[in-house]
């Protein structure tokens, strides 16, 4: 069970445009720059960031609004794209769709909890490397 995609519109007209002015400083988010699959703009989209267990270089994304997400998707037709997190420049590598449960077990436990109550967990991974 994923967010409602109204939900998912509304974020993308009024909370998103909030959220861009902070979410690539704080913790645990981080904002994906990515090409539009059609249009050829870009974007940035707002998301949870967490670094993949293990190390490795990977970053984890929770795709919580359905496999119709439009960033996940631009993505991985992409090959990658741009992670603003921190206040740092990342390029995504290596995009892959993790579904649920073994999605889930590749985030932090506090976030493991939530998506599970929520019946969500399917993630996108990506390797990170620092851009330009």
């Amino acid at each position: 069970m994923y967010a409602p995609r109204a939900l998912a519109r509304f974020n993308r007209h009024v909370t998103n445009p909030i959220q861009r002015r902070w979410a690539g400083v704080i913790p645990l988010h981080g904002i994906i720059e990515h090409t539009g699959r059609r249009s050829g703009r870009t974007y940035r989209t707002p998301v949870l960031c967490f670094r993949a267990p293990g190390g490795g270089g990977r970053v984890v994304f929770v795709v919580g609004y359905g496999l119709q997400s439009d960033w996940m998707r631009n993505l991985l037709a992409a090959g990658g794209g741009g992670l603003e997190h921190r206040r740092r420049r990342y390029r995504l590598e290596d995009v892959e769709l993790v579904r649920a449960p073994d999605g889930r077990a590749l985030l932090p436990a506090p976030m493991r909890l939530l998506t599970g109550v929520m019946g969500i967990g399917d993630v996108l991974t990506a390797r990170i490397t620092p851009a330009g």
